[in-house]
């Protein structure tokens, strides 16, 4: 009877053990799965799940918030939600200094499994978009890092910086209308709002 009883103990420790190593090498595949876990992929969840509304404070204080609809390489677009305007929003992802989200969409995106990218959208970079953006004319306002503001539309986007002819947004290009012409590398771009009838 005593050796039953010693045999069910020992048994009953050998599980114990077996359960705390389990957990702790469940713990530690979950720290190392969330220290490779990347901001762009954490947007991607969020873009993926709902129509998560994110709130981006830019480097220079300056805070855009909106639904967003696509997720880039180094960017996110979005539908914004407060007065910037009635068209689409394109934040440079290295500009952005915080997120503000809902407590669940926070906890969601940091749960997420590897985002596997679904469209072009997801694979296109900045420059391609600004490149995208002069193909099709459409006009811009330019929120540069500094604060400044610029309007106009983009003439050429190069490798890494874009021509930009400055007129009025609600007015079509023309060499009438061009005030002025400026050269602004991609990295000075914090975001940029495109004109109401644009989509991404």
């Amino acid at each position: 009877m005593r050796w039953d009883r010693f045999f069910e103990d020992l048994e009953g420790q050998l599980d114990s053990e077996w359960e705390a190593e389990r957990a702790a090498l469940d713990s530690e595949a979950e720290r190392l799965r969330m220290s490779r876990l990347a901001l762009r992929e954490r947007l991607q969840a969020l873009r993926a799940g709902s129509d998560a509304r994110v709130g981006f404070e830019l480097c220079d204080g300056q805070v855009v918030a909106g639904v967003l609809t696509s997720v880039g390489t180094d960017w996110a677009g979005m539908t914004p939600v407060d007065a910037t305007g009635p068209g689409p929003v394109i934040v440079s992802l290295p500009a952005v200094a915080t997120l503000t989200l809902a407590e669940g969409d926070l906890l969601g995106s940091a749960r997420a499994s590897q985002v596997v990218p679904r469209g072009l959208a997801e694979r296109m970079t900045l420059g391609y978009l600004l490149r995208d953006l002069a193909r099709r004319r459409i006009a811009v306002t330019m929120h540069l890092r500094g604060g400044r503001t610029l309007g106009g539309t983009i003439d050429r986007a190069l490798s890494d910086h874009l021509d930009l002819a400055l007129h009025d947004v609600g007015e079509p290009r023309r060499a009438s209308a061009v005030s002025g012409m400026r050269v602004l590398p991609f990295a000075a771009i914090a975001w940029l709002h495109l004109e109401s009838s644009a989509r991404l």
